[in-house]
């Protein structure tokens, strides 16, 4: 018999805040963290802006040994890892630490690491590169260092789908919770791909967005809209097996009731232009709980503002819902903060379990006139407050990766 899995903790690093408050705070307002890139010099580039992390030091969050052994991406899950482990009140001391699970994934790891030591190859050879540029380039390395670094001892894996990377990882800790490989667990995704390879990659490959104006950049759904805009930081939440979670008097967030998990089977890079492996897997995540499409009432949208991502998950969401397409609310983070690849998913599955707490589904920001398909109500023009009982979360990943997650409002 499936057990249920409930949210107990929340944590996140994001180009609108360090912490889930922050970053939270910034999604009400409406905030926009995309400014120009600091990272490098983009003189040579056509992209000129990015949804940097700001502020962040680590040593701030963690120790700072164990920091320096670390780039970026893991530094971040690190940080989001011990936020959402202190938000829900678990001690490891009082567990069996066999029973705790971190499924943390990045889409990339480090791409900075990279860079760094083949310049150090090429100008002063292989006696100067980094002794620790493999453990700190590698992609689980973001779930090695929360284990570590939280004492977690059971199920410890790495999902790599791109960008749909988070939103799988979450998925995979709510079936091991489900099926009783663990009682709890930390999952999410970690990314921190702003540099010059990565930011020249998607250049080549005409993802990004050429539009200089920050405000504007990232436009979901928008008839204007050119290309997404290189995002970083961290989600990671503590999932915990109901009966647990209940017996130590935990704070319960939101539940997880659904998740539908595809593959297009169609292109590396373009998702299926009919939409239906991303509809299929938000079919299969409805009907694990046991709703129809009728009782969805918001839609974290993959909204990357690219054209092709956009158009496509619009007939997905229309393949899916038929009729009640047009009654569910639906909106992109990715407006306000980016793309943040791998860990995009982790971030938008916060958004959802505060709107969800909150009864506030925040505007796609940017957006001013979809083009003539997208005819859904993607919260263009301001703000939704209501009540917020059945949320569906997309994620889409190059390699036709699919995943959508299903959050209910906690009854008991």
């Amino acid at each position: 018999m499936k057990k249920r899995v409930v949210v107990t903790g929340l944590g996140a690093v994001t180009p609108i805040g360090n912490n889930v408050e922050e970053f939270w705070s910034g999604i009400r307002a409406g905030k926009v963290g995309i400014e120009e890139i600091t990272r490098f010099d983009t003189t040579d580039y056509k992209v000129k802006l990015a949804g940097e992390v700001k502020g962040f030091v680590a040593k701030e969050h963690m120790d700072f040994k164990m920091a320096k052994r670390m780039d970026l991406f893991a530094q971040y899950a690190v940080c989001a890892a011990l936020e959402a482990l202190k938000d829900s009140g678990i001690e490891i001391e009082k567990e069996d630490p066999y029973r705790a699970g971190v499924i943390v994934g990045s889409g990339i790891g480090s791409l900075q690491e990279l860079e760094r030591s083949y310049q150090k190859l090429k100008d002063r050879g292989p006696s100067r590169v980094n002794p620790l540029l493999v453990p700190m380039m590698i992609s689980n390395m973001a779930a090695g260092n929360v284990s570590i670094a939280t004492g977690f001892k059971g199920k410890c894996t790495n999902v790599v789908t791109a960008c749909a990377t988070g939103t799988h990882s979450i998925g995979d800790a709510y079936r091991a919770i489900q099926y009783g490989d663990m009682d709890f667990g930390l999952a999410g995704g970690a990314e921190a791909s702003i540099c010059e390879i990565g930011t020249a990659g998607f250049q080549a490959l005409t993802a990004l967005s050429t539009n200089p104006d920050k405000e504007t950049a990232s436009r979901p759904f928008d008839k204007d809209r050119d290309g997404f805009v290189m995002g970083e930081g961290a989600g990671v939440v503590m999932l915990e097996e109901l009966e647990h979670a209940k017996k130590r008097g935990a704070k319960i967030y939101a539940e997880i009731a659904g998740y539908g998990a595809t593959a297009d089977a169609f292109h590396i890079t373009s998702p299926a232009e009919d939409g239906a492996g991303a509809a299929k897997a938000m079919e299969i995540a409805i009907k694990e709980g046991d709703l129809v499409p009728a009782d969805i009432d918001y839609i974290n949208a993959h909204g990357t503002s690219t054209p092709l991502n956009d158009k496509f998950e619009t007939r997905a969401i229309k393949l899916a819902f038929g009729e009640a397409a047009k009654d569910v609310v639906i909106n992109s983070t990715k407006s306000m903060i980016g793309h943040l690849l791998g860990a995009a998913g982790g971030v938008e599955f916060i958004t959802c379990v505060k709107s969800i707490e909150e009864g506030f589904i925040h505007q796609t920001v940017g957006s001013v006139e979809p083009e003539e398909e997208l005819d859904l109500n993607y919260a263009i023009d301001g703000p939704v407050e209501k009540e917020v009982k059945n949320v569906l979360t997309n994620s889409l990943g190059f390699g036709g990766h699919n995943a959508t997650l299903l959050l209910k409002k906690y009854e008991g």
